[in-house]
């Protein structure tokens, strides 16, 4: 694998003040990236670019905008913002996310339940539509953060876990519908990180997280995935080598992707990494009507 060189590249990082969002816009300005970071918090943003511009290349230049991704304009004032600091989009990358509420469905605030997918589904989404528009003469690679439940069902976590699983799908399409655009568009499953998250549920208790999910987050508070190997996958797949690697949900923690690249090939003629139903022959078992 060739060393990622981001220099003269924007690249767009929802989430960016702390955690995993932090760790991505450390990884990318490491490899010479002009960043724009989005978050809640003003001074949280104005903090992390004050203590990335220490050790900036340069001609880096880090730009930041306050945003709640739960107002429905927020994707034309990111853009808009985006155009005023820069113009161009290389990479973006959705991180921004919440846990939303926990517990069975049938007891959720329903208010809260919305806000959670539209924060973790309907504004990455809307964010991915308008970045279609700056990369569609130059492509570009889209990154969105998926995580727990996108996979297998999620008891009492419904609203993030659906979310994330529709946020899969919908990479998976939209990578078949701009393919020929040279837009590329990948999910990365970070793996179980300590963060607020696992603190929410930790919080929350066995009775309304489930005793599972309540086990979980106590082993993981104690071997927790460091999101600096997240952000290192995501350096990866925005790099020219993995060029031809689109459509697929790929796992920081558990998926031999450091030479990923290598199999592009052979990866883009199978299911590998991809969401799909599974039917009885894919077990070894021969209903017929």
């Amino acid at each position: 694998m060739s060393k990622p060189d981001f220099r003269s590249k924007l690249v767009l990082i929802t989430g960016a003040s702390r955690g995993l969002g932090l760790a991505l816009a450390e990884a990318f300005w490491a490899q010479g990236a002009d960043l724009f970071i989005l978050g809640r918090s003003g001074d949280s943003l104005s903090t992390v670019a004050r203590g990335l511009r220490q050790g900036a290349h340069e001609t880096q230049r880090i730009g930041w905008l306050a945003v709640d991704l739960r107002d429905a304009s927020a994707p034309q004032r990111i853009f808009q913002g985006l155009r005023d600091f820069s113009g161009r989009l290389d990479v973006l990358v959705n991180n921004a996310a919440i846990l939303g509420p926990i517990g069975p469905l049938a007891d959720n605030d329903w208010t809260e339940w919305q806000n959670t997918f539209h924060i973790n589904f309907l504004a990455p989404a809307a964010i991915c539509r308008e970045s279609i528009a700056c990369m569609r003469d130059t492509g570009g690679v889209i990154l969105n953060i998926s995580g727990g439940g996108a996979t297998a069902p999620r008891p009492f976590f419904s609203a993030y876990g659906a979310a994330k699983a529709a946020l899969v799908r919908f990479s998976e399409t939209l990578a078949a519908e701009v393919k020929q655009q040279r837009i590329r568009v990948n999910c990365i499953a970070p793996g179980a990180m300590n963060t607020q998250m696992t603190a929410a549920v930790l919080s929350a208790g066995p009775q309304l997280s489930g005793e599972a999910e309540y086990r979980k987050a106590i082993d993981q508070s104690r071997e927790a995935t460091p999101p600096e190997l997240a952000a290192e996958l995501a350096v990866y797949l925005a790099s020219d080598d993995c060029s031809l690697i689109t459509g697929r949900l790929i796992s920081a923690a558990w998926d031999p992707w450091r030479d990923l690249h290598c199999r592009a090939a052979e990866l883009e003629s199978t299911d590998i990494y991809t969401l799909r139903r599974i039917v009885p022959e894919d077990r070894g078992r021969e209903w017929t009507r």
